[in-house]
């Protein structure tokens, strides 16, 4: 029965979608933080070199695949169906659901894994081609993509796991998984490297290990809320029906990003060695705050929105996107400064040693500038798309991203050329843009508001106050910042640089009367017993 769309109700869904983004912020730090000391091992291993291009070409096309039929369609077309069934049909009816849709999910992707390692030359040739004139570098990715390619079956299974678990308020868990990703490639690399002529075949063994530890660590919650798996290959269940529907569109309009970052691939393949790489290292920082923070909110909000509608409270839909839009770009505008203040600094901590060198430093820098400023639009995009999602539309972010499509593709090639591998990166920043503002004004003409005046006003004081923070941060750096230090003394001023800016940002947004930075400051002062 349809609760009462009270004030109270929405307010308890903008703290759990708070609580819920806390949880899975800290999760996916953990997970980044192990990520990044997987890049570091990385880039000190194999630098940004033909056999590290060949790693990362690789690990994008299942990567790719991971967004259109895991954690992207997959997730956004599942979580809203599975909240609906639960709400109205049961706990039990949602676990057959979750159980029927992944053996089928199972079964289709075991059948694409085989014509991939059949045709596995051919793939390579098509998403990289630049590759085709150098056989060692043809050879090595071919092989690389044959021992991955599996990944994508794993890492399926554990997306619906994971949808099912956010569905039930649980978000810890399922946000550490990938953590037990970088777990594996890190020990792959350490225990198996030398094992191998070519050290990227441990790499590629570790991947597949963290695909089956990303499934096991999810079991045993979802044991402890009642579920057991049970064979069902239904295709006309009618729930499934819906969303092997929803996931449809959702393949292209989820995961425009991803698509973009493949043209990139296939366009930096034709430009000097090191492209590709200097375009992953770039995105990887940017990814940093984009996943717990960015991300993060997108996540813990599509449950929180799937389950007011599903109560029959559309109505109230815009408060939660507006609430959870402001709170994503309070913390990205401020990210995008940061990072393009102290680019240089923070890849040269994180990469540069062994064969990482300047050359690479500075090609990545290169990349994180303009990757950085879209960094506002990746972000509110998560967020946006899953109030769509939420509705069960999948069709209108679809449209969007079609167009966003041609649009990056059309501005890659026109950058590429003055701007090297910045350009593609520039490209998908502004794709990201451009598909972030439509997606605000069909949902303002499908629910009738998107609360366009507290959005901007919220973004304008954020920006006032990441400028003051970026000044701060840029004198810091200028002054104490020497790429000659010690690795210790390094480290020690990006860590001050980056804490102080954030100190320094929370205290001029609260000058500035920010509702985000006074809502922290009272929920801080709330839970030290201060606070009303």
């Amino acid at each position: 029965m349809p609760l009462d769309p009270s004030q109270d109700s929405v307010q308890s869904s903008k703290d759990k979608i708070v609580k819920a983004a806390s949880t899975v912020s800290l999760a996916t730090l953990i997970s980044r933080i192990l990520g990044f000391l997987r890049d570091m091992i990385i880039a000190d291993l194999i630098g940004a070199k033909a056999a590290a291009d060949a790693f990362f070409v690789a690990f994008r096309i299942p990567s790719l695949l991971r967004r259109l039929t895991a954690e992207g369609a997959l997730t956004s077309a599942f979580v809203p169906v599975f909240t609906e069934t639960a709400t109205r049909k049961g706990k039990a009816q949602a676990f057959a659901l979750a159980c029927n849709i992944a053996t089928i999910l199972v079964a289709i992707l075991i059948a694409v894994s085989l014509v991939c390692e059949i045709f596995a030359p051919w793939v390579v040739r098509a998403v990289a081609p630049g590759f085709t004139s150098d056989e060692q570098t043809f050879e090595l990715t071919t092989l690389l993509l044959r021992i991955m390619f599996p990944y994508i079956i794993l890492i399926s299974i554990a997306s619906v796991l994971m949808g099912m678990l956010n569905s039930m308020g649980r978000f810890f868990v399922p946000a550490s998984a990938p953590a037990f990703l970088n777990i594996a490639i890190i020990s792959s690399v350490l225990l198996l490297g030398d094992m191998f002529e070519e050290p990227t075949i441990a790499l590629a063994i570790g991947v597949i290990i963290g695909g089956f530890l990303q499934v096991a660590v999810q079991l045993f919650p979802l044991f402890s809320l009642g579920w057991r798996y049970i064979f069902s290959f239904n295709l006309k269940d009618p729930q499934t029906r819906k969303v092997g529907l929803l996931m449809v569109p959702a393949i292209f309009g989820m995961a425009v990003a991803e698509v973009n970052a493949l043209v990139d691939t296939i366009l930096a393949s034709l430009l000097p060695e090191g492209s590709v790489s200097y375009l992953y290292y770039g995105n990887r920082i940017t990814q940093f705050p984009l996943g717990v923070f960015g991300v993060a909110i997108g996540i813990a909000a599509l449950p929180s929105m799937s389950n007011e509608v599903a109560r029959g409270v559309t109505g109230k839909l815009t408060e939660l996107l507006s609430h959870s839009l402001r709170l994503t770009l309070f913390i990205a505008i401020p990210s995008t400064v940061g990072l393009l203040v102290l680019a240089g600094p923070i890849t040269n901590v994180l990469f540069e040693r062994g064969a990482f060198t300047e050359t690479a430093r500075n090609g990545a820098v290169w990349a994180l500038w303009f990757y950085a400023i879209g960094l506002f639009a990746f972000s509110g995009v998560k967020v946006i798309v899953s109030a769509f999602y939420s509705l069960q539309d999948t069709a209108t972010p679809t449209k969007v991203a079609a167009w966003c499509m041609a649009l990056n593709i059309a501005l890659n090639l026109a950058l590429m050329g003055p701007l090297q591998h910045g350009g593609l990166a520039l490209a998908t920043s502004i794709a990201s843009m451009v598909n972030m503002f439509p997606l605000l004004w069909f949902f303002k003409k499908k629910i009738g508001d998107t609360d366009g005046y507290n959005i901007i006003s919220s973004s304008f004081k954020a920006f006032l106050a990441a400028i003051i923070m970026g000044a701060g941060v840029a004198f810091y750096s200028h002054t104490f910042f020497s790429y000659d230090a010690s690795i210790g003394v390094r480290v020690f001023h990006v860590t001050v640089a980056v804490f102080g800016g954030s100190f320094l940002y929370y205290l001029s947004a609260l000058a500035f009367g920010s509702r985000e930075a006074k809502t922290a400051k009272d929920r801080f002062l709330k839970k030290i017993g201060i606070g009303s």
